[in-house]
């Protein structure tokens, strides 16, 4: 079965990724590292495009973000100007 794809299109998941991730002062390497320990494939690289908003992100890498940066789905989909 294939993962499915989040579109960044409207809302910008990277941005709130990245702003999550800074106010918990957690470092791209650390958030990967943290992510492999629990089974998501991802490498730095990709986290940067997500973060750019230059990538899709997949279902089971913003549920595994989710749960690293301790946070909710809400936070992560939400207006990123808040």
């Amino acid at each position: 079965m294939s993962e499915q794809k989040l579109k960044q299109d409207e809302i910008s998941i990277g941005h709130n990724i990245r702003r999550i991730r800074l106010a918990k002062g957690i470092g791209q390497t650390e958030l990967v590292r943290e992510l492999q320990l629990i089974g998501v494939t991802m490498t730095r690289e990709t986290l940067v495009k997500i973060e750019r908003g230059t990538q899709h992100i997949y279902a089971n890498q913003l549920r595994g973000i989710r749960d690293v940066l301790g946070t909710t789905y809400d936070e992560l989909l939400g207006d990123s100007q808040a």
